[in-house]
């Protein structure tokens, strides 16, 4: 791969690990290209019993071993990696309620932060929102606990709550109306078992089953129960990129998906005392510096400032964050620390810091895991480390690349209502009057299949705007988006003329910066807004979603609950369900007839926003716009 990404740091941080002979994603990545299997890529082979592998060649093996074909035998593979994406979103939730509780009994460093938020959440699920604050987070927390516990026999209660009639209408008939996660976890699970459920459609319908269970029953509390514990973002500036770096000073990146241990190490670092504490040591300070989706998760909801000074990039910037020599402590929370960390924090002077059960690192020491009631105590433990390591390291030779990019962040639905004067009125007239012509969600992560990091996601950005398309960015894809210039000011003048007059009056950019891939559930609720207001249901509207980089089982449930929703959802790139045509033509094709949505794959950014554009000038045409 000659260019490897499109952000200049990688590219001058690729070289350094080069010279320095260590092993790299985008080397891996090159050599892995040499000996990749045609029936993986197919969704054709099949390892889950002593059989196996079994793979299926058109011709010569029609079967497995175990007498599933190649439908079952793809849609199978497709279901087992969506399950993934479910737990992993549900463990997230699980312990966001955790942290609910324990601050409601006032057992940890965090408050209530939006406490309007808590009542009107509570309202919405029929809690008594008259009780005192403290109360009420316990009873959301236990009701929390409840949802994601629920049966499958039973109804998501907060799908019942939050979910269109109309949607709710189609998935009733459909019989894809999930239970709680954990529940339709359990019987995903199972039935992809060998000798279980080998019939592609009954499977199909399970996939979107659990994608609407982990929309609804996992994400849709989880983000606003980070909103009230840690406040709900508001627009404001920051800085991305590796250049935040000061090598001066301890650099401790909280690392993952979870927000709540990187939320106590800015909250411990911002006492003067612990700062007093890294200078001391001969260190300028102490800051706190976002890392992936937990860096996006904190400057969603904190302001930069002279402790936390903003996010270094997606996952793939990993290895060349610690080759800079200037990370003491890398705080690793559940998800997207790469293998390779520990050893390149012994190479560059680092501290890798696994904070949760779930993270074991080779080489690397696992002591601390995440418990609500002792994080300060935890931070604290942290900080400690990351100082002493500052005294190892400092005096070592340190190399960070100046790159720096300031950004607007802290886009969410109250943000975006904020920004139109409270109502979703002018958004709804600039729909009509096709100075917007349709709305785009972004949820993407980012990976080398098809392409250079994080190219892809920019330039189908920039086509989308082009054509007066807005786009909301979430996910590893957001940081692409940060980084590479289209969430600022300055953005604008890539866009489209009604899009410019849009972004220009309201002074927002083209491109809206909404958070990580737990925001799924927040996107969804927007487009409900939107819908109810225009009194059609969601899949009648000019919106689309796209994840141009999809790279893990996370993103791939998202984008089943999507489908289930209604929605138009492209993804590169193609899943591995090639292998069987009719899998392809039910997700293409024959799903649209049932919830509205469907599944769209490509690689080249313009035939992609041809067709996302295609499918928004249609939804235009039915509304009469």
């Amino acid at each position: 791969m000659e260019k490897h990404s499109a952000h200049g740091s990688v590219e001058k941080m690729y070289e350094k690990v080069k010279k320095d002979g260590m092993s790299n994603v985008h080397d891996r990545y090159d050599a892995m290209e040499k000996v990749r299997c045609d029936f993986c890529s197919k969704g054709t082979r099949c390892n889950i019993c002593s059989q196996g592998p079994c793979r299926i060649v058109d011709g010569v093996t029609e079967r497995g071993v175990c007498g599933i074909d190649k439908d079952g035998m793809v849609m199978r593979n497709l279901l087992r990696i969506n399950s993934m994406g479910t737990s992993a979103y549900t463990y997230h939730a699980n312990t966001t309620a955790k942290t609910l509780k324990a601050t409601a009994e006032g057992k940890t460093i965090f408050d209530i932060e939006d406490e309007k938020k808590l009542k009107r959440v509570a309202k919405k699920i029929g809690l008594d929102s008259s009780k005192d604050k403290y109360e009420l987070a316990k009873d959301l927390a236990e009701f929390m606990v409840e949802e994601i516990n629920r049966d499958s026999e039973e109804t998501s209660q907060v799908l019942k709550k939050f979910a269109p009639e109309s949607r709710q209408e189609v998935w009733d008939e459909l019989g894809i109306t999930p239970g709680g996660p954990l529940h339709e976890l359990m019987d995903v699970k199972t039935s992809v078992m060998t000798n279980v459920d080998s019939d592609y459609q009954s499977m199909a319908l399970k996939t979107l089953r659990m994608g609407l269970a982990t929309s609804y029953g996992s994400l849709t509390l989880l983000e606003e129960v980070q909103d009230i514990l840690l406040g709900t973002a508001k627009p404001h500036e920051a800085e991305v990129d590796m250049g935040i770096l000061d090598p001066e000073y301890v650099n401790i990146l909280p690392n993952g998906h979870e927000p709540f241990m990187g939320a106590a190490l800015i909250k411990v670092a911002r006492r003067e005392e612990v700062q007093e504490k890294a200078r001391a040591a001969g260190a300028k300070g102490i800051h706190i510096v976002g890392s992936i989706e937990t860096g996006q998760e904190l400057m969603q909801r904190f302001k930069t400032d002279d402790v936390f000074v903003g996010m270094t990039g997606n996952w793939l910037n990993e290895e060349y964050v610690l080759a800079t020599g200037a990370v003491d402590a890398f705080v690793a929370d559940m998800n997207c620390t790469v293998p390779t960390a520990g050893e390149y924090a012994e190479k560059y002077n680092s501290k890798i810091i696994p904070v949760t059960k779930l993270v074991n690192i080779p080489g690397v020491d696992h002591d601390i895991n995440y418990k609500p009631e002792k994080a300060e105590e935890q931070a604290l433990e942290i900080i400690q480390r990351a100082i002493e390591n500052f005294k190892e390291r400092k005096g070592e030779g340190t190399y960070v690349p100046e790159n720096k990019q300031e950004i607007i962040t802290g886009f969410s639905p109250e943000a975006v209502l904020e920004a139109l004067g409270g109502s979703l009125d002018p958004l709804l007239e600039h729909i009509q009057n096709g100075n917007i012509k349709g709305i785009v969600a972004l949820v993407s992560c980012t990976t080398l299949k098809n392409g250079p990091q994080d190219e892809k996601t920019i330039k189908v950005a920039e086509e989308l705007i082009k054509r007066d398309i807005l786009v909301l960015s979430a996910g590893c894809g957001n940081a692409a988006l940060q980084v590479g210039g289209l969430t600022t000011l300055d953005a604008i003048e890539k866009a489209g003329d009604g899009l410019t007059n849009v972004c220009g009056a309201l002074q927002i950019p083209p491109v809206l910066s909404f958070g990580t891939c737990t925001d799924t559930g927040r996107i969804i609720n927007l487009v409900s807004a939107v819908a109810d207001a225009l009194g059609v249901d969601p899949s009648e509207l000019p919106v689309a979603v796209t994840a141009p980089e999809y790279m893990e089982q996370k993103a791939t449930i998202a984008a089943v609950a999507a489908i289930g929703y209604g929605l138009y959802t492209h993804v590169s790139p193609t899943p591995p369900v090639a292998g069987s045509e009719n899998v392809v033509k039910l997700l293409t094709e024959d799903v649209e007839g049932l919830t509205g949505g469907k599944l769209a794959v490509g690689e080249e950014p313009e035939d992609v926003v041809d067709g996302i554009e295609k499918h928004i000038d249609e939804k235009r045409k039915g509304l009469g716009i």
